[in-house]
C-alpha cells in the first residue's frame, strides 16, 4: 500500500497569513489594477465558457480564478471574495454527472472535442477549488474535487495525457495530495502514481545535452524546452518523493536549477525562455508566466524540503525579477522582460526565439493572453507562503515580507508579526503572542549572504545565526516576546555575459536608473482603453556607460542612501534604495530594435568620469543590469 510521507513544512491554511506594510500596499495595488477588474472587460475572462459564455474555455478562466482567490482571503477583500464564490460556485453548479469541470469543448485551436481536451486546464481547475475550498471549508467544493479526480482516473485511461498536461503532470498532483490528506482514499495515490507513469520523464531529458543549449532565435518551438513548463517542472520529483521516498527525486529540483542557471541564468535568479530557454545574454527574455511559476516551485520545495535555498532564491525571484515585469500600477505587463532593457517598443526586427515583436510592450496581452490569465498568483501565493508549520510542531518564516500569521499551536492560539521594510531594510523585528505557555520552535531562515546576522530575544543578545540555515529560536513562550533579527547587506559584484559585471546587495539587484518616456499604441484593438492600455517605453536619458568598480572591495566604489518605503516601493520614483556609482560613456548602441550585445570587458573610453544612480531592479521599467567595465 502506498503512503504520502509528511512535508518537512507544512503550507499554512489560505487566510493564516496576513500581509501588513508594503506588501499589503503591494497586494492592494494589484486588486485595484487588472486583477481585481479582469472579468469586467476582458472577454477571455468576462464571457468564458467556464462561465457560462462563449469565450475561451480552457485554462484562462481557471488561471485568472488561481491568482484571485488567493488575493481575495490574503487581503481579506470582501469583493474580491464575492467575485470569487459567484464564479466558483457556477463551476462546481454546473459540474458534470460524471464529474467533469467546466466547458468541454475549450474554443481554442486544435483542442475541440472532449477526447481530445488537453486536461491540463482541469489540473488548474482542481488547484484552484482546493485553495477555495482551504479558505471556506465548503464541502460542495471539496465533493465537486473529489468527483473530478474519479473522472480523471477513468479518463486518462481511455485518453492519456498529451500536449501540457503530459508536460505538467505534476501540477495535478497538488490537488490529488490535497484530497488524499482529507479522505486518506488509496485510489487518490494510485491516481497520482499514474500521471507519473504517463507524464513527461523530465528527469532523462535533463540527462541529454540538448537541455544546454540555447533554442535557435525564430527557430524550433519546443515543449520540453519551453520555458513554464520548466519552471513548473522544478517542483515535479520533490513532489514524487513523497510517494516514492527516494532521494534521487528528493535532489532532482536542485540539479535542474544549477544546470539551467550554468547554462540560461539569470541574475535576478530566473532564467531565460523567449518563448524557448535561450542562453544567458541578458537581452533574451524570461516570459512572465515562468516567473510566476518558478515562485510557486519555489514554495512547495520549501515546504516538501525545508531547504533554506529556496527561500533564498524566491526572494531574489520576488523582489527583482517579479514585479519588474509589471507598470507600477498593475495595469499593464509585459510578456518578456529583459535583464538589459533599454527600450521596449513594436519591433519586428526582434531576436526572440519565437516570440513576437510585441513581446516587451507594457499592456493587456502583448504576444499572447496567457500572462494576462497567469499575472494574478505571484504576490498572493508569495504573501500567504511566508510562513509555514514545521515537522516537529513549530512555525517557520521560509521568506520575509511584512506580515502577520495566526495559528494554533497544541491547542494554544499563536500570533507572530514580523514588522519590517526588508529587502529595502535589513531589519526584522517579530512580535510572538501567546494566550497562555506553550512550547514550540520558531525556526528563522538565514540566507547564505547574511553574514554577521545579529539576533536578540526580550533585548538579549542570542549571538550570530549561521548562513544558509534555518536557526532555531526559543522553545518557550508565554504572554509577549520581541525577537529581532538583522541580516547585514554586503555589496557583491559577479562577472557575467561577456564579462559584464552586475551589482547586488542582500537579496536587491541594481540596475540603471534611466529616464523614461511612455507612448501608447494599439489604441484601435478591442479593450485597450486606459487605463488597461498598450505602452511603448523610450529612455530620454543616457544609458550607453561602463562602471568603475574596485571588486576587491567593491563597498568603496557603491554607495547607498535609503528613504522611507511609500506606497509603491517597485516603481522609478518611489525606489526606497538609491545607489551611486563611478562611469563613463563608451561606445554601445541599438541593434535589432534592442540593445546590442554587452561588449566585453574590459572596454576603454576617454569621455569624462560621470556618477551614475542605480535602483532596484524591482523597480525599474527599463534598465540596464549587466554593465562592461572599464
Amino acid at each position: 500500500m502506498m503512503r504520502l510521507d509528511n512535508n518537512k513544512y507544512t503550507m499554512l491554511p489560505l487566510g493564516a497569513v496576513k500581509p501588513a506594510g508594503w506588501l499589503k500596499n503591494q497586494l492592494r495595488i494589484q486588486a485595484d489594477g487588472l486583477s481585481g477588474h479582469l472579468d469586467e472587460f476582458w472577454p477571455d475572462i468576462k464571457d468564458s465558457s467556464w462561465f457560462g459564455g462563449v469565450a475561451e474555455g480552457w485554462e484562462r478562466a481557471p488561471y485568472w480564478l488561481d491568482g484571485l482567490i488567493p488575493l481575495a482571503f490574503t487581503l481579506d477583500d470582501e469583493g474580491l471574495k464575492a467575485k470569487a464564490k459567484k464564479y466558483v460556485e457556477h463551476i462546481v453548479a454546473h459540474q458534470g454527472d460524471d464529474g467533469w469541470l467546466g466547458p468541454r469543448t475549450a474554443n481554442v485551436t486544435n483542442i475541440e472535442a472532449t477526447e481530445n481536451y488537453d486536461i491540463w486546464a482541469i489540473f488548474l481547475a482542481n488547484k484552484m477549488l482546493m485553495q477555495y475550498h482551504e479558505a471556506t471549508g465548503d464541502e460542495s467544493v471539496l465533493e465537486a474535487l473529489k468527483n473530478c479526480l474519479k473522472m480523471t482516473d477513468a479518463h486518462i485511461d481511455k485518453h492519456p495525457l498529451f500536449g501540457w498536461g503530459k508536460m505538467r503532470w505534476f501540477e495535478a498532483l497538488i490537488s490529488i495530495y490535497y484530497v488524499y490528506e482529507k479522505t486518506g482514499e488509496q485510489w487518490l495515490l494510485d491516481l497520482a502514481a499514474k500521471h507519473r507513469k504517463q507524464g513527461f520523464d523530465w528527469a532523462a531529458f535533463f540527462q541529454t545535452e540538448d537541455i544546454t543549449v540555447p533554442t535557435p532565435r525564430r527557430g524550433m518551438w519546443r515543449w520540453d524546452k519551453h520555458v513554464v513548463n520548466l519552471a513548473m517542472a522544478l517542483k515535479a520529483y520533490p513532489l514524487c518523493a513523497r510517494m516514492s521516498g527516494a532521494d534521487s527525486d528528493k535532489a532532482f529540483a536542485s540539479e535542474m536549477i544549477e544546470l539551467l542557471d550554468r547554462y540560461h541564468g539569470q541574475v535576478t535568479g530566473v532564467f531565460t525562455g523567449d518563448e524557448c530557454v535561450s542562453g544567458k545574454n541578458p537581452i533574451q527574455g524570461t516570459e512572465l508566466c515562468a516567473v510566476a511559476e518558478y515562485m510557486y516551485s519555489l514554495e512547495h520545495l520549501l515546504s516538501v524540503l525545508g531547504d533554506p535555498i529556496f527561500g533564498d532564491r524566491l526572494e531574489k525571484i520576488a523582489f527583482n525579477a517579479w514585479p519588474a515585469t509589471f507598470s507600477p500600477d498593475m495595469w499593464g505587463h509585459q510578456y518578456d522582460q529583459q535583464a538589459n532593457q533599454v527600450q521596449c517598443t513594436i519591433n519586428p526586427d526582434h531576436m526572440w526565439t519565437t516570440n513576437g515583436a510585441d513581446s516587451n510592450l507594457y499592456g493587456l496581452e502583448p504576444n499572447f493572453g496567457c500572462c494576462t490569465a497567469n499575472m494574478h498568483q505571484g504576490w498572493p501565493k508569495f504573501a500567504a507562503n511566508l510562513w509555514m508549520k514545521t515537522d516537529d510542531g513549530g512555525i517557520a518564516a521560509v521568506a520575509y515580507a511584512p506580515s502577520e500569521v495566526s495559528v494554533e499551536i497544541q491547542g494554544v492560539p499563536v500570533k507572530i508579526s514580523l514588522e519590517t521594510d526588508y529587502p529595502f531594510s535589513d531589519m526584522l523585528t517579530f512580535t510572538v503572542k501567546t494566550e497562555s505557555n506553550v512550547r514550540f520552535p520558531l525556526m528563522l531562515r538565514i540566507p547564505e549572504w547574511a553574514k554577521d546576522a545579529e539576533l536578540t530575544l526580550d533585548g538579549i543578545g542570542c549571538g550570530s545565526p549561521t548562513p544558509g540555515t534555518f536557526h532555531k529560536v526559543g522553545a518557550e513562550w508565554e504572554g509577549e516576546t520581541i525577537v529581532t533579527l538583522r541580516l547585514p547587506m554586503q555589496v557583491k559584484t559577479t562577472r557575467r555575459y561577456n564579462n559584464a559585471l552586475s551589482i547586488e546587495r542582500g537579496p536587491l539587484v541594481y540596475s540603471l536608473k534611466m529616464g523614461e518616456q511612455w507612448t501608447r499604441v494599439n489604441a484601435d484593438q478591442p479593450c485597450r482603453e486606459e487605463p488597461h492600455a498598450d505602452y511603448e517605453v523610450r529612455p530620454t536619458t543616457p544609458w550607453n556607460y561602463a562602471l568603475i568598480v574596485n571588486e576587491s572591495n567593491p563597498s568603496e566604489s557603491v554607495t547607498f542612501e535609503t528613504k522611507k518605503v511609500g506606497a509603491c516601493p517597485f516603481s522609478p520614483a518611489g525606489a526606497p534604495i538609491t545607489a551611486k556609482v563611478k562611469a563613463r560613456k563608451i561606445e554601445w548602441n541599438l541593434k535589432n530594435g534592442w540593445v546590442y550585445e554587452t561588449p566585453i570587458s574590459p572596454v576603454k573610453s576617454n569621455e569624462p568620469i560621470e556618477e551614475i544612480e542605480l535602483i532596484p531592479y524591482g523597480c525599474t521599467n527599463i534598465r540596464v543590469t549587466e554593465f562592461p567595465t572599464l
